[in-house]
């Protein structure tokens, strides 16, 4: 690893502090105004205006999504991008501590100009909008936001830190499923009605029967988002939501179209049609790129933070994210970020919680810091310059 000057780093420690105030002002607005997918215009308007007071050229309503946005500083060959999420869950608001995943993203963004004119690179951020459900990464990449980036970086709150390259998500698929059938009365005529909500039923049932044949580490997971309308109704129509979890994007479709056979049987049990719906593209499992991850290992324990090493056995997770996506068409990193004495998990009421206390805005901070520091490592050193540079012209390009 090339030696980064000392004043450097201190350059941009001190570029963080001097926004210490605002990051954290940006944390806790989110959080204590949470929006769910593709309605995030309050926290897409105020990071875009952040960033403008900082320097960068923004773009608001990026690949013609409204609540997507991208800012650019600096230039030159290498473009180092920092992913920011903003969405809520709902009901649970930021269960998934998207607050301090933007604040780090923004902070680290923001740290960078402060390196990008003597070191000849650019600086982008990426603001992403949907991750819990809607894919706005993989929107963003299919529309070109990420073609300029050579790299991509972002952090994710967890109960602790981890920075085991190895570790991954999980692809993940969402449909929507509405079953119609024909209304009559309960008590009068049944026999003349359709029951959607027994097509609902029967599906639920051989979903739960599949579930044993299954891999270890395949997931089914659904609810039922309309099941009719009154007790005294034949309900002609319900509406459920589904995912489908692999290992690997290779192995989704064949769980996928199983799971849909359930439902298509159960159409056909109960006289009812189907209609089948994507609810947002497919996310892929993250692929880390190990030498973004390393430095960014060292770089948080330089911070003071006790970083466990990785283990014999990369950690699991069960969850997908849609950075999988572009950890596929480019070197990239998702690390988790600790909210160090969290006791509580993601998308829960207690995590939910955690994300506002002054452990997390420490992690933001420290996320923040880490994230620009690594991207500092990079552009300093010639031959990872060099390497990376590369690696992204091999890589995949949208078509």
């Amino acid at each position: 690893m090339h030696a980064v000057d000392a004043k450097l780093r201190d350059r941009l420690a001190a570029r963080i502090d001097a926004y210490k105030d605002r990051l954290l002002d940006l944390s806790h607005q989110l959080h204590d105004d949470p929006e769910t997918s593709f309605e995030e215009t309050r926290a897409a308007e105020a990071v875009a205006t952040l960033l403008e007071e900082a320097g960068f050229a923004v773009e608001r309503g990026a690949c013609e999504l409204p609540t997507a946005l991208t800012a650019t500083y600096g230039s030159g060959d290498l473009t180092i991008g920092v992913c920011a999420e903003y969405d809520a869950l709902p009901d649970l608001g930021h269960a998934c501590g998207h607050n301090v995943i933007c604040a780090a993203g923004v902070g680290a963004a923001i740290a960078l100009t402060a390196a990008a004119d003597e070191l000849g690179f650019r600086v982008k951020l990426l603001g992403t909008p949907a991750e819990e459900e809607g894919g706005g990464k993989v929107l963003m990449l299919e529309r070109g936001a990420f073609d300029d980036v050579t790299v991509a970086m972002m952090v994710h709150p967890a109960a602790v830190d981890d920075v085991d390259p190895r570790g991954s998500s999980t692809a993940v698929g969402r449909f929507e499923i509405t079953f119609t059938g024909r209304a009559a009365h309960a008590a009068a005529a049944p026999e003349c009605g359709l029951n959607a909500s027994d097509a609902a039923v029967v599906a639920q049932v051989a979903v739960g029967q599949l579930r044993q044949q299954l891999r270890d580490g395949y997931r089914v997971a659904g609810i039922v988002r309309h099941g009719g309308e009154r007790t005294n109704i034949i309900p002609e129509r319900t509406v459920l939501e589904y995912e489908v979890r692999t290992p690997t994007g290779e192995e989704l479709e064949a769980l996928r179209e199983r799971v849909l056979n359930c439902f298509r049987g159960a159409a056909l049990a109960t006289g009812t049609t189907l209609d089948i719906r994507r609810i947002q593209p497919d996310y892929l499992e993250l692929r880390h790129d190990t030498e973004l991850m390393a430095s960014y290992a060292r770089n948080l324990r330089a911070l003071g933070r006790e970083v466990p090493e990785p283990g014999p056995v990369p950690r699991g997770t069960g969850a997908s994210t849609d950075m999988g996506n572009v950890t596929h068409a480019l070197p990239a990193i998702h690390p988790a970020l600790g909210i160090l004495g969290a006791q509580g998990t993601p998308h829960t009421r207690e995590f939910a919680a955690e994300t506002a206390t002054p452990a997390a805005d420490e992690a933001a901070l420290a996320g923040a810091l880490a994230l620009a520091w690594t991207g500092l490592d990079l552009a300093a050193d010639p031959e990872w310059r060099t390497r990376s540079l590369a690696a992204r012209a091999l890589s995949y390009v949208r078509e």
